[in-house]
C-alpha cells in the first residue's frame, strides 16, 4: 500500500486478508509497517473518519527490519527489546516479508498456543 492510501481500505485489505499488518510502500521502496492495533489506537479511537485519513498517518514512527541472512535470536531480540509484534524482512530496501511473533513462537516451540491446532505448520 502506498502512503497516501485510506485507512477504511487498509483496514478493509486486512479484513479481507485475514493479516493484521500491511506494509507502506513509496516508489518501491518499503516506508513504514501499519497493524491493526495502530489503526484501532492511533485512527479510529478518536473518531476520526478512515476514509478521510492516510495509511501515512497511521504507520509506525521508527521502521525496524531485518534481512533475509539475519539471524532468527537476532530478530527475537529486535522484537523483545523494541515491543514489536511483526518485524519486516528488508533486502536493500525491497521488502521480502514479514516476521511475526507467531512465526517465532512456532519456531521455538511447534506445540506453542500460538500454532495451529491438530496440523503441521511446517507440512
Amino acid at each position: 500500500m502506498g502512503p497516501s492510501t485510506s485507512v477504511q481500505k487498509v483496514a478493509t485489505v486486512m479484513r479481507d486478508e485475514n493479516i493484521g499488518a500491511v506494509l507502506v510502500v513509496d516508489n518501491g521502496r518499503l516506508r513504514g509497517l501499519v497493524t491493526d492495533q495502530e489503526l484501532t489506537v492511533c485512527i479510529f479511537a478518536d473518531g476520526s473518519d478512515g476514509a478521510s485519513r492516510t495509511v501515512a498517518e497511521a504507520c509506525s514512527g521508527e521502521l525496524v527490519t531485518v534481512a533475509p541472512d539475519d539471524d532468527v535470536d537476532q530478530a527475537v531480540q529486535l522484537m523483545r527489546s523494541k515491543a514489536l509484534s511483526r518485524l519486516p524482512v528488508v533486502d536493500n530496501g525491497r521488502r521480502v516479508g514479514v516476521i511475526a511473533l507467531s512465526d517465532l513462537a512456532l519456531e521455538r516451540d511447534i506445540d506453542s498456543a500460538l500454532g495451529p491446532q491438530g496440523r503441521d505448520p511446517h507440512a
